[in-house]
């Protein structure tokens, strides 16, 4: 109970959380913006630059797919340009634009029509990426990660950083990634916190992972004591 306390308190649960979105009804809005949010988070840069730059969205009401169409691949290069996302501005600009025609021509626009249509997670996870060539297995794991428990099908492997985090904790054995899913799953149960689930607890180990595990900043660990590695 206090190392799972201790992580989530320290260090925080769920990124759409920290962006004041609101995923626990599923309702359309609020999880497009943190499908904007993950587009943004899964290229290679720092969470500070996507968190800055959907900041930048937010404040221009730029937050859903007619919104992004109707300001243009100008006004979106100038959006993430300002919240210095400058060097992919060009690049995610595009993939945008692409997205979203995408999904008004296929899904009415809304997100929560296509996980109606899927048919399992695999094939929600390939009709996501299928919105556009930028949107690839990285965005998609961010995005699924934070609606799993919330939408039905959302189901996607955990991502490295998280299994790195809770292999250095003692928390799992396994490496196979849906083998440590089944494993963190009672980890999450017998020690559950309210107010927190387990997206928050795997979101957690995944702020771990990248802030100290994969930067062997062991010293400034917030768990270092229960830390296998560090032993």
């Amino acid at each position: 109970m206090e190392l799972i306390k201790t992580l989530l308190d320290r260090l925080g649960g769920r990124f759409s959380v920290s962006l004041g979105i609101n995923l626990d009804q599923a309702e359309s809005h609020e999880v497009f913006k943190w499908f904007l949010a993950s587009i943004l988070y899964g290229a290679r840069i720092s969470e500070t630059i996507a968190n800055n730059t959907y900041r930048v969205f937010e404040r221009n009401k730029v937050l859903s797919p007619d919104r992004i169409l109707e300001t243009g691949w100008d006004g979106l290069v100038l959006i993430l340009d300002v919240g210095g996302y400058v060097r992919y501005d060009f690049k995610t600009a595009t993939k945008l634009l692409e997205a979203m025609a995408a999904l008004k021509e296929r899904f009415d626009g809304d997100l929560n029509v296509l996980h109606a249509q899927a048919q399992s997670p695999h094939d929600l996870e390939q009709k996501l990426m299928g919105l556009g060539k930028g949107i690839g297995p990285v965005t998609v794991n961010i995005f699924l990660r934070e609606l799993r428990d919330v939408w039905e099908k959302a189901d996607p492997l955990p991502q490295h950083l998280a299994v790195m985090a809770a292999r250095n904790l003692g928390l799992i054995q396994a490496d196979e990634r849906r083998v440590v899913l089944s494993e963190l799953r009672p980890v999450w149960e017998r020690q559950a916190l309210p107010g927190w689930n387990f997206a928050d607890f795997e979101s957690s180990l995944v702020r771990l992972g990248k802030d100290y595990c994969r930067r062997e900043k062991c010293a400034t660990c917030p768990v270092a004591e229960e830390c296998e590695r560090s032993a």
